[in-house]
C-alpha cells in the first residue's frame, strides 16, 4: 500500500474517482508488476511479492489501510456489531526504505505515463470551444512524449543514486 500510496501522490487522474476500489488496486497492481523489472538492481527480491486481502472489523482499520470495500452481505442488523471491511493486504517480502517505494513509484509512474501516450484518446479528432475549433493532438502527445523521458530520466536518476548510496557502520551515507 506504501507503494500505492506514494504512486497515487505523484498522479492526478480523475480515472480512479471514477473506478471502483477493487478496480483500482487490480490497475495498481498492475502498473506495480510493469514496474519490477524496471529496478534494474535492487538490493532486496522484489519479486517476491504476494497478494491478499483479509477482513475486519471496521473499528479495527488504521490509517495505513487501503480499504476495498464493505461486506454488505455480512452487514450488522443494528444490533451494536461494527460492519466488516475488506481490506487490501499485498506485500514484498521483504521491508522496503522508502528510497525502494520512491523508485518503484516513479516507475508506476512511468508505466502510467506510457499508458496516456499510447491511448488512442491522443489520436482522435477532437473538438473544444463554440466554434469547434480543432484542438491539437500532436501538440499534446508531443508535451506527453517529454513527459514520458522526463519520468524515465528521473528513474534512471534514482536508481543512479540509490546504487551509489551505502550507510556504514556508525549509519551515515
Amino acid at each position: 500500500m506504501e507503494v500505492y500510496n506514494r504512486f497515487l501522490g505523484k498522479i492526478t487522474d480523475d480515472m480512479y474517482v471514477e473506478l471502483t476500489p477493487e478496480d483500482t488496486i487490480r490497475d495498481l497492481r498492475n502498473m506495480l508488476i510493469e514496474a519490477i523489472p524496471g529496478f534494474e538492481f535492487p538490493r532486496k527480491n522484489l519479486y517476491d511479492y504476494s497478494i491478499g486481502q483479509e477482513v475486519k472489523p471496521e473499528d479495527e482499520v488504521l490509517t495505513t489501510d487501503f480499504i476495498i470495500g464493505l461486506l454488505w452481505e455480512e452487514t450488522p442488523d443494528n444490533n451494536g456489531e461494527t460492519p466488516r471491511v475488506l481490506i487490501e493486504r499485498s506485500s514484498f517480502a521483504a521491508e522496503l526504505t522508502s528510497e525502494e517505494i520512491n523508485i518503484l513509484a516513479i516507475l508506476m509512474m512511468c508505466a502510467w505515463v506510457q499508458r496516456q501516450v499510447t491511448s488512442i484518446e491522443n489520436t482522435r479528432m477532437k473538438y473544444s470551444g463554440s466554434d469547434f475549433k480543432m484542438t491539437s493532438q500532436a501538440n499534446h502527445l508531443q508535451k506527453m512524449l517529454a513527459l514520458l523521458n522526463e519520468c524515465n530520466r528521473q528513474s534512471h536518476h534514482m536508481q543512479r543514486l540509490y546504487k551509489r548510496r551505502k550507510i556504514d557502520e556508525s549509519g551515515n551515507y
